[in-house]
């Protein structure tokens, strides 16, 4: 039994060194968590306040003595579920997380987009686009599949907006990293004025990525949700324009409808963005995409035929095969 002298010394020590000695944080999980002993119980055995006993268990999951994992029931075989989600969107495949990308989006999903990418034998010499947006920017700061000598370029230009997310030649770095690829980069910002808009489209820099968007292999894009309903969105976006009520999901900036119709707003004809009608003809899209706010967007962004496969996560998988099937009957 572990000797503490009281509940009194027991809080000081941790009030001044905010650390308990590892032994009494491991005895104390070990009984409440393999022993299934009450928190009482636990004071107890170790000779402490019960108070100090939940300060324990606390500090013994922050360190990472205790691990608690999270797991969606297991409706059936995951490969089955993405078999079906698959058929029943029209997608080549579906690439499935093991468990809920909920709260650690880019380490959950990054092993499911590297399956992904593998599958399609990008080789030295082809283009690889990248989008902007959260789920892909927290995807590529995790391992992603070594791919040297692969092209990697943006879909949308943005070097003018402050969040992480929406900087789209930093995400195509990351990737470029990440997979030993060699990165182009668009300096542009993502809707520019008329004037401004006509000379970036004369100049060299601009037009070689322009050119890559034609003879792309696989482009990655995130899906994002229904922009009113966003708490973020890029600067240029007009949240205020009227047409904007009816998109369900945008795709490298460019919004559409529940039906996959493109969705346009003031000053959306110079977007410096890969087109949605380029991305039909891209052989390899792959669409990074959780969240229930995201399924009706997911759906109608692939019968529209804008990617052909997708990464998503169990929970997500479920939600889509649902929405699907009583889109199907409805």
């Amino acid at each position: 039994m572990y000797s503490t002298d009281g509940e009194d010394a027991s809080d000081n020590r941790a009030g001044a060194d905010s650390r308990f000695p590892p032994d009494l944080m491991y005895a104390a999980a070990r009984l409440y968590y393999l022993e299934e002993a009450n928190q009482a119980e636990v004071a107890r055995r170790i000779g402490t306040s019960r108070a100090t006993v939940s300060r324990l268990l606390s500090e013994a999951r922050r360190q990472g003595i205790v691990r608690i994992e999270v797991v969606l029931p297991e409706m059936e075989q995951t490969d089955d579920l993405a078999a079906q989600v698959a058929a029943e969107l029209g997608l080549q495949r579906v690439h499935l997380s093991q468990t809920s990308a909920s709260g650690h989006t880019g380490r959950v999903l990054a092993p499911a987009l590297s399956e992904a990418l593998e599958s399609v034998g990008l080789t030295a010499g082809d283009v690889l686009l990248v989008s902007s947006g959260r789920t892909v920017y927290e995807a590529a700061q995790f391992d992603l599949p070594r791919l040297p000598g692969v092209l990697v370029a943006p879909t949308v230009g943005g070097q003018d907006e402050p969040e992480a997310w929406y900087q789209t030649n930093e995400i195509t770095r990351a990737v470029a990293v990440k997979i030993g690829g060699r990165p182009t980069f668009l300096y542009a910002p993502a809707l520019p004025g008329p004037d401004l808009y006509a000379s970036l489209l004369d100049d060299p820099s601009i037009r070689r990525v322009l050119e890559l968007w034609v003879s792309a292999k696989c482009v990655m894009v995130g899906i994002g949700a229904p922009p009113l309903t966003r708490q973020s969105l890029p600067a240029f976006v007009p949240t205020d324009a009227a047409s904007l009520r009816m998109a369900v999901a945008d795709i490298c900036s460019r919004f559409y409808d529940r039906h996959g119709k493109p969705v346009s707003f003031p000053g959306s004809d110079r977007l410096m963005a890969t087109g949605l009608d380029m991305l039909e003809r891209i052989p390899y899209g792959i669409a990074v995409a959780v969240g229930a706010e995201k399924v009706a967007g997911i759906i109608a962004g692939a019968q529209a035929g804008y990617f052909n496969r997708l990464v998503t996560d169990p929970e997500t998988a479920a939600l889509l095969l649902s929405a699907a099937e009583q889109q199907a009957t409805g």
